[in-house]
């Protein structure tokens, strides 16, 4: 069996149908892990998809408890800290995006997002990532 490390725009597409979410249910047969950071980031997007009308609260709410039972490995990011603001400068991203990479590097997992402008960045990166889109797994 695989592991990887996946983000928030990969775990959010178990919960809520969108494109990918095939994709993402795959995921799911494997070993999968995240910097706990990947709760607070799938509750903001929840809770942005109901501000906006995309789902109702209630949706909202049930999508929450489902991510709660999802079968994770969450690591602290604390020991993450150091290496991901390094990345962060490097590739100009976000410090949120970084400790997603740093937990894949000090893994050696390879990271799957559904952000294709992050992946594009990591080009020439030494860490494996692979787009959502293209996991044959």
């Amino acid at each position: 069996m695989a592991a990887y490390v996946i983000d928030a725009s990969v775990a959010i597409k178990w919960v809520i149908a969108e494109p990918g979410t095939e994709q993402a249910l795959r995921l799911l047969r494997h070993e999968l892990c995240a910097p706990d950071l990947l709760v607070a980031e799938c509750a903001n997007i929840l809770w942005r998809k109901a501000r906006l009308g995309e789902i109702s609260a209630r949706e909202a709410s049930l999508a929450a408890r489902l991510l709660e039972r999802a079968e994770i490995d969450l690591i602290p990011m604390r020991r993450l800290l150091d290496r991901a603001l390094a990345l962060a400068v490097a590739l100009d991203r976000p410090a949120y995006d970084a400790v997603y990479l740093a937990l894949a590097e000090s893994t050696g997992r390879a990271f799957v997002t559904a952000d294709a402008w992050l992946l594009r960045k990591l080009e020439g990166v030494a860490i494996p990532s692979v787009l959502l889109a293209a996991f044959a797994g």
